[in-house]
Parts: structure tokens; C-alpha cells; sequence
């Protein structure tokens, strides 16, 4: 995020107006606009591999899979963000036309530029939303995919799915997301992914 810092201090509503005009995403938090950064082609394989792989689950179960066009708000007065990847199987979020209010399922494909945000700032307001129960940050450059889930006693518990060194051959780790019962292994969300050599710059 890169704040527009020559922008005056808007109100949620003038925020959603101003947007929808803008050639470009911005996210909004306290009054202030923040504009997105552009993504790698990697990031956005692992985005799309995903995103497909829950349409295909959820067809036809009154659930909505949205990538990162859509906004998320954490509330009608913000902040509002743009999630890579946000499921919601909530009635009220249907016919939504700006903002989805009341996702289950949030995830974040991590960037060296956004990976702090997402880890913090971004991990903060989503846990406000009171439908959500998983949160998930997948790495581009490395089989690695992080599951928050909020557990029965409301807690984030993490759980990691990888692919490394200590990891046996002919292996296939299976990602669970029980927010929306999907499964799929891992392979699915990186398909056709390149990844970096050994010593290449990020």
C-alpha cells in the first residue's frame, strides 16, 4: 500500500464514491486512501489456481468467491480492504454490489512489500469480522501456506501446509479449509507456479 498522502481525510461514503471513479484500487483506513500495488505473475497464478478451485467447490451452495477486485469492510464505516481471495456464504452479502461485509474465508497471497501488512495490520481488522473463521497466507515463492483458524474456543490456532526438504517423496499435503469443507492438495493452488532459483532476487 502506498498512502496518497495529497488526499484530504474522507468519510466512509465519499471514500466508496471517490473509488469507484478511480482508475486504480484503494484501500481505505482511518479517513485515509492507500493506493495498491500490482503483484507478480507467481502471485497471481496461486491466486487464480485457488479462487477456481473453491468456484468449482461451492457452485450451486449459495456461497460467493471473490478475488482481489472486491472489497472487504470490516464494517460500513471501514476500514476497507481488497483481499486477494474472500469467500462469504452469508445471505446479507448476496446482493452486493460495492462491498462484501461477511466473509468466512479471507486469504492473502504474500509479496515482500505487503507480507508485514498482512501479517499485522490487516490480520488485526479482519479478526474484527464476526464471520470469519479462517484466514490464510499463501507464499508465492515457496510451497508454504499458513491456515489462521478460529477455534471452538475462540482462538486462532495456525496450521501450516508445506512442501520442504524433510518432506517425503511421493508425499501430497492436502489443504483443508473448514470454513467452506474444501480440500485440495497442495499442488492445485501452485500449478504452473515458477518459482525463483537459488540466489535470485525476490
Amino acid at each position: 500500500m502506498i498512502a496518497q498522502s495529497k488526499l484530504p481525510v474522507m468519510t466512509p461514503r465519499e471514500y466508496l464514491e471517490w473509488e469507484e471513479s478511480q482508475p486504480i484500487k484503494h484501500e481505505y483506513i482511518n479517513g485515509k486512501v492507500y493506493a495498491m500495488t500490482g503483484g507478480t505473475i507467481p502471485h497471481n497464478d496461486v491466486a487464480l489456481n485457488l479462487a477456481s478451485a473453491l468456484k468449482s467447490h461451492l457452485r450451486g451452495k449459495g456461497c460467493k468467491v471473490q478475488m482481489a477486485d472486491s472489497k472487504v469492510g470490516i464494517s460500513e464505516k471501514g476500514p476497507f480492504h481488497y483481499p486477494d481471495i474472500m469467500v462469504s456464504c452469508d445471505q446479507r452479502d448476496r446482493q452486493a454490489r460495492q462491498v462484501i461485509y461477511h466473509p468466512c474465508l479471507i486469504v492473502e497471497v504474500l509479496s515482500p512489500s505487503t507480507e508485514r501488512v498482512d501479517r499485522g495490520l490487516k490480520f488485526r481488522h479482519y479478526r474484527r469480522i464476526d464471520t470469519l473463521t479462517e484466514y490464510v497466507l499463501i507464499d508465492p515463492d515457496r510451497i508454504s501456506i499458513e491456515c489462521y483458524r478460529l477455534n471452538e474456543r475462540g482462538k486462532w490456532e495456525l496450521t501450516l501446509y508445506s512442501i520442504d526438504e524433510t518432506t517425503p517423496i511421493d508425499t501430497e499435503t492436502v489443504v483443508e479449509f473448514t470454513s467452506v469443507n474444501f480440500s485440495c492438495p497442495i499442488s492445485t493452488i501452485y500449478e504452473d507456479v515458477v518459482f525463483p532459483q537459488d540466489g535470485e532476487e525476490d
